[in-house]
């Protein structure tokens, strides 16, 4: 059995996947690549059929009609046979140093027989034109090189959460999770990274930045027009990760922090974005997104209600609008997320 299955969801991607494959294949014999062509119209079935041939005790490549980003990763899921599955997307690549380094911790750990449910490590904002590239890291939360379970998790600052390029799942994990990721959908990342959580007991950090997002196209979709042209996907997401996770089911109190906290960003960047496009339309689809959540989810708005940024979220008129506005320019020029 391959230590780590990569799946590489690829739609059209003909100009930037070579750098994410090859960025991949630095893990040699650790790693089993699942390029997932999900329907492309350009060169992108042709280039996986390549690096196929070139490396079939490594690389499989598998065509699908379109199913959108989800429906890779379900892809990707159901014919993964490594240890553990992580997730890189076609236009992201893995860094040189610092991948096969956690590589190799990983081997440490599980030939030890100190299985973890799920590796994590540092990702990097690799925004065009940047000349400061933002790194996400978790040493003010995470112990280090070691085995630890959520006893021992500290708190997470503000959009520093545990994304898809920070975590490597072990895979039997995502099986018995029942992960469902709807197709024909953007932003399902955040149940990627939020629904499986539930069933993660022992974790391992490594302070090495691993993953670099890139970020800064017109036409990607963590682009803010593009992410409003696309607001009821995001609703759809965050309308699923409700109902996915069972707050009364959790026992450990730093879990449900953790967990409650990640539904707060997700649950505001919505509501920013609703707010931020400027049209009554959207303004009432941020008002029944927050009717929806009290009257269904009472045990979450009582929750949430009462965060900063839940009571910011419930400001109404002109000068809700402006603290919204502010609040995310703000944590935009930060954190550089789009």
């Amino acid at each position: 059995m391959k230590l780590l299955t990569i799946i590489i969801p690829c739609y059209n991607a003909e100009e930037y996947m070579r750098h994410a494959v090859d960025s991949a294949l630095l893990g040699g014999d650790f790693v089993e690549i699942l390029i997932v062509n999900d329907g492309s119209r350009d060169g992108t079935e042709r280039i996986a059929d390549e690096y196929q041939q070139r490396y079939p005790q490594i690389i499989r490549a598998i065509h699908q009609q379109n199913k959108g980003h989800g429906g890779t990763i379900m892809t990707g899921l159901k014919n993964a046979s490594g240890a553990y599955i992580k997730v890189l997307d076609a236009d992201d690549w893995l860094d040189a140093d610092s991948y096969p380094l956690l590589l190799s911790e990983m081997q440490s750990v599980t030939t030890r027989g100190g299985e973890a449910d799920m590796f994590i490590s540092n990702y990097v904002y690799d925004k065009v034109g940047a000349k400061h590239k933002h790194v996400v890291r978790y040493t003010h939360a995470l112990p280090t090189n070691r085995v630890f379970g959520w006893d021992e998790v500290g708190r997470f600052r503000k959009g520093q959460y545990m994304l898809m390029h920070s975590v490597i799942y072990r895979t039997q994990l995502l099986r018995d999770a029942n992960l469902n990721l709807p197709e024909h959908t953007f932003y399902v990342d955040n149940l990627y990274a939020y629904t499986p959580m539930r069933n993660v007991r022992r974790m391992y950090y490594t302070d090495a930045t691993v993953y670099h997002y890139s970020i800064g196209r017109e036409d990607q979709s963590v682009h803010e027009e593009v992410m409003i042209g696309r607001i009821d996907q995001q609703l759809l997401v965050n309308r699923r990760m409700f109902g996915d996770v069972d707050f009364a089911a959790i026992t450990n109190p730093r879990m449900k922090r953790y967990m409650l906290s990640y539904l707060e960003i997700v649950t505001a960047a919505s509501a920013s974005l609703l707010i931020r496009s400027g049209t009554k339309e959207n303004y009432l689809k941020k008002q029944r997104l927050m009717e929806e959540l009290r009257l269904e989810f009472p045990d979450i708005w009582r929750e949430l209600r009462f965060r900063f940024i839940g009571m910011v979220l419930s400001l109404r008129g002109a000068p809700g609008r402006w603290v919204v506005n502010c609040i995310y320019a703000a944590a935009r020029a930060i954190f550089k997320f789009n």
